[in-house]
């Protein structure tokens, strides 16, 4: 299995020195998008900002370069929440979620919005909040 450590993950990794990434015997890479690495990067604050730029350029990619499908994609996940009622704090998520299914990934996180848009898609998810 390979997961992709939504932003949320990345922030309380990069405030908490003694972080340890959660364990899992099935976990055979980390991986990240180029959706993730925007976000981390544009909140990331100097004297952290090179070193975190350099951890994250050095985790694998999926979904480089993102293609219109998902994109196209992602609009519909965030339609069809709002369609259920539902809001999507961040559109980012949506994308971030079209990605990680497209490429068949978890998708690792401390926000609420994967848990919801996994209610109707076929996203693999797993909440880390309280073990973080």
């Amino acid at each position: 299995m390979r997961a992709l450590w939504d932003t949320s993950l990345w922030i309380a990794a990069s405030r908490n020195p003694r972080f340890e990434a959660p364990g899992d015997p099935e976990l055979e890479a980390l991986v990240t998008c180029g959706p993730v690495v925007q976000e981390v990067l544009q909140g990331a604050r100097e004297p952290f900002r090179r070193s975190l730029r350099e951890r994250l350029l050095a985790v694998p990619r999926v979904g480089d370069p993102v293609d219109m499908e998902t994109y196209v994609a992602a609009a519909e996940i965030y339609q069809r929440a709002r369609d259920r009622g539902a809001t999507i704090a961040s559109p980012m998520d949506c994308l971030i979620a079209a990605i990680a299914m497209a490429a068949g990934v978890e998708v690792w996180h401390l926000d609420r919005d994967y848990e919801v848009m996994a209610g109707w898609l076929p996203l693999r998810q797993r909440s880390l909040r309280g073990l973080v």
